[in-house]
């Protein structure tokens, strides 16, 4: 450094500043100059929407950015010049097509061929195949155009429906209804709170019943087993017996011609019979009046 002197350290200052510069302003347009690269170029109609530093995509993956845009006078054409990274070797019968993206950038595409390596520096075609903001314009742009004069139509429906005082009247019965559901809705919460406070005496009593059920069971059991030691065919044998006799006494009756008959159908009997209870009667009143008419008492 003693060998320098104060003019070439300031110029070899300035030069360091102009390399950092120029490196500083690449950097921030994207382009790193320190990677290593292969250069390659591809002519193009427009570039509309491409910028320095645009990235180049193989199947979605990034190989490469846009380094240089310049316009060929002789050709009346634009020239781009490509970076690929070091290691992507580009094969004859690639193309290049340019893609517009949703938010309106442009990249490139780079679709491989099937040839031998291309040496770098050399021409890649372009194509015109449409990207996805080509597919928007011209199948669903169309759509939508034709779908505006049906939507307007919906928008005026929907304006005349919400004007409608119909609609009104029908969301303030609505709200009515909505209010009833949940007084509807208390009253059930607080029926069942009670039937749950119930529950439990209600099942006591269900158990008593059913202990009382248990106990007439056990009764009836025990009755049926008296039952079954009772002498029932002796018993019923002597019912058989009495019934027979009760009916042959009730012929005896019913028979004229019989001594119990005769006595019952007898009228004049019947008569001489009540006549002679009068006099008995008659006798036992007179008695009770005049009893020493039929009594004498003497005493000695």
């Amino acid at each position: 450094m003693k060998f320098l002197t104060k003019n070439m350290k300031i110029a070899l200052t300035v030069l360091l500043g102009l390399v950092l510069l120029y490196w500083g302003i690449n950097y921030l347009k994207g382009i790193n100059i320190l990677t290593p690269a292969n250069y390659y170029y591809t002519e193009v109609e427009s570039t509309e929407g491409l910028l320095q530093a645009a990235p180049i995509t193989v199947n979605g993956f990034q190989v490469g950015q846009v380094r240089e845009i310049n316009y060929d006078y002789d050709k009346n054409k634009i020239t781009v010049m490509l970076s690929m990274n070091k290691e992507m070797t580009v094969p004859e019968g690639s193309t290049i097509n340019m893609v517009t993206g949703l938010m309106g950038g442009v990249s490139l595409v780079l679709n491989l061929g099937k040839g031998p390596a291309m040496k770098p520096g050399s021409y890649i075609p372009t194509t015109d195949i449409p990207g996805l903001m080509d597919h928007v314009s011209e199948n669903v742009v169309p759509m939508v155009t034709g779908m505006l004069p049906k939507v307007d139509s919906i928008v005026g429906n929907i304006n005349g429906l919400t004007a409608n005082p119909a609609l009104a009247s029908s969301l303030t019965r609505l709200d009515a209804i909505t209010r009833q559901l949940q007084i509807s809705a208390q009253q059930l919460t607080q029926l069942m709170n009670g039937l749950n406070h119930s529950v439990p005496g209600v099942m006591s009593n269900v158990n008593g019943i059913t202990n009382n059920l248990n106990g007439a069971t056990g009764n009836i059991t025990d009755f049926s087993a008296s039952l079954k030691e009772m002498p029932l065919d002796e018993t019923i044998n002597k019912l058989n017996t009495t019934l027979a006799n009760l009916q042959a006494l009730s012929e005896q009756l019913n028979d004229k011609n019989s001594s119990l008959g005769k006595i019952i159908s007898d009228r004049q009997l019947y008569d001489n019979a009540n006549h002679a209870i009068a006099s008995l009667d008659s006798l036992l009143i007179d008695i009770k009046a005049n009893p020493k008419r039929y009594i004498n008492v003497k005493v000695f």
